[in-house]
């Protein structure tokens, strides 16, 4: 589990561990590393970030040491990215989510992918975004970021398909949690705009009306990772609501 100590990587590990699965996590974060430790004391968790190939290196090592395969690859590391036209994105901004969103997930894949060849029913997901299928104005980075991620998936789906592994993409709308509003808050501030006026916006582009909860990605990752899931490969999956469309006010 990538990016596993918090929001929705953390509710990932829960639904995992409920289901008695033995599980290595990595995160970025040393804050939210310990907590993690004080509510699961029994699973392996590594300060590693994904940026950095070196870090990712030692993490894989540190789990090979203590299994044989690998089943299952969950790619939950990810950060938001800069709120801005792009003519006014910081090409160092633009890096690090670039960096972290996507060469993270290569890293991590590279890594990965020879023992997940070991399993007898190898599966990977890649937690993609509802920005994987539209334009997303002011953020520019992430969203090129999230649709690299769908490539990455259905190009993998056809290299390991023979393996029979599983490669898919889990396209969440707006989660319920401090990521969302942190992003809502940003757009708002970038188009000077209310906090409220953002999320009402955010709301009515979506069918249903309501955001999903990390749960519901959880419960997602595992159908798919499943026997129920064993021939759905090479998939960006919406988990949204039914997304109308990104379009906001420039």
């Amino acid at each position: 589990m990538v990016a596993g100590a918090s929001g929705i990587g953390r509710t990932i590990v829960k639904a995992y561990l409920e289901q008695g699965c033995q599980l290595f996590v990595c995160d970025i974060s040393s804050s939210f590393i310990s907590d993690f430790k004080q509510i699961f004391p029994e699973v392996f968790i590594q300060q590693t970030d994904v940026s950095d190939y070196s870090q990712v290196r030692r993490f894989f090592e540190a789990v090979r040491h203590q299994v044989t395969h690998i089943d299952v690859l969950v790619n939950c590391a990810g950060i938001a990215g800069p709120t801005a036209l792009l003519e006014e994105v910081d090409p160092l901004e633009w890096d690090h989510t670039i960096d972290v969103n996507i060469n993270g997930m290569f890293y991590c894949l590279k890594e990965a992918i020879p023992w997940i060849r070991k399993s007898e029913s190898g599966s990977i997901i890649n937690i993609a975004s509802s920005a994987s299928f539209f334009g997303f104005p002011f953020r520019s980075a992430y969203t090129a970021a999230k649709w690299a991620t769908i490539g990455m998936t259905t190009t993998l789906a056809m290299e390991l398909g023979k393996a029979g592994i599983r490669v898919n993409a889990i396209c969440p709308g707006s989660v319920n949690g401090p990521r969302i509003d942190s992003v809502i808050e940003a757009d708002a501030k970038e188009q000077g705009k209310r906090i409220e006026e953002i999320r009402d916006l955010y709301v009515k582009q979506v069918s249903m009306k309501t955001f999903v909860d990390p749960e519901d990605v959880a419960h997602y990752c595992l159908f798919l990772t499943s026997r129920y899931g064993r021939f759905i490969s090479g998939q960006a999956l919406g988990l949204d609501g039914h997304t109308e469309g990104l379009s906001t006010e420039i």
